[in-house]
């Protein structure tokens, strides 16, 4: 982001956009603060193209008011809507869980980072671009490695069956760090050797089953039920700890701080 050495003549200021922000969630478009704000349109996109917030920003920001060792970091996406723009950049079909199937938006991805006093703020976030020719498991890869170098250690990662390819559960391991991811139903699990299963064939016990996932290892299986539909979690340890004795109340106490983004992308 730009210092600024003198007091701004621009009609559209950054107190001014963050204000309208906070106060209009819903209909966040350069006409509507226009409109709200007695501003010209045109001031509004001179501000928009003037300014470069990054990711680092936003890092820098909540840095501040975060314990950055030790906490939970949660990973998911959502589709800001946009069904009549047809010449609009980033506008591309994603699926939306809103509306429960492809819809045409701007996809973001968030961090969204909880610390072990309950304190929870987004630490990074990308615009899903087609012309980079990167996937959202890319794009997660690249945000985890950038919040490690700025200093956030977090015990756990967290995201949905969309982030728990084998690829992603490993490169997390390999850097030391513990996971929850949930699973896809048909993900292979085994109970013995070389015996696979698919994950909702299992039966699981309350207190969780210490299972094998095919082509990554030793996992912690838990089930919850949403909507009388079963959903499936694999826990993971880093530096081998004890699966057997991770509890149900632990897993849940991991399971509501990832909660946290969900909340956040629904606000």
């Amino acid at each position: 982001m730009r210092t600024l050495t003198r007091p701004p003549t621009a009609h559209c200021t950054m107190p001014l956009y963050i204000s309208f922000l906070l106060s209009e969630p819903h209909y966040p478009s350069a006409c509507r603060l226009a409109k709200l704000m007695n501003v010209s349109h045109d001031s509004v996109n001179r501000f928009l193209l003037r300014e470069r917030f990054s990711p680092k920003d936003l890092f820098d920001q909540a840095r501040s008011q975060l314990t950055l060792e030790g906490g939970v970091l949660s990973v998911d996406d959502s589709v800001l809507d946009k069904p009549y723009s047809h010449h609009m950049a980033l506008v591309s079909h994603f699926w939306s869980g809103k509306h429960h199937r492809s819809v045409k938006g701007i996809n973001l991805i968030t961090l969204y980072y909880t610390d072990t006093k309950g304190h929870h703020l987004p630490v990074n976030y990308r615009l899903y671009d087609h012309a980079e020719g990167k996937t959202k498991n890319d794009y997660f890869i690249d945000m985890l490695t950038e919040v490690i170098s700025w200093g956030l250690t977090p015990a756990s990662v967290t995201g949905d069956s969309w982030y728990s390819s084998t690829k992603n559960l490993k490169t997390i391991k390999n850097k030391g760090l513990g996971f929850m991811f949930a699973l896809k139903c048909n993900r292979q699990v085994a109970l013995e050797h070389n015996v696979f299963m698919a994950v909702n064939a299992v039966d699981v016990p309350e207190e969780g089953l210490t299972v094998w996932l095919r082509e990554f290892g030793f996992v912690r299986l838990f089930r919850t039920t949403l909507k009388n539909e079963h959903r499936h979690y694999a826990l993971y340890l880093p530096d081998d700890s004890p699966l057997d004795q991770v509890s149900r109340t632990e897993f849940e106490a991991i399971h509501d701080k990832h909660w946290q983004i969900e909340q956040y992308h629904r606000a």
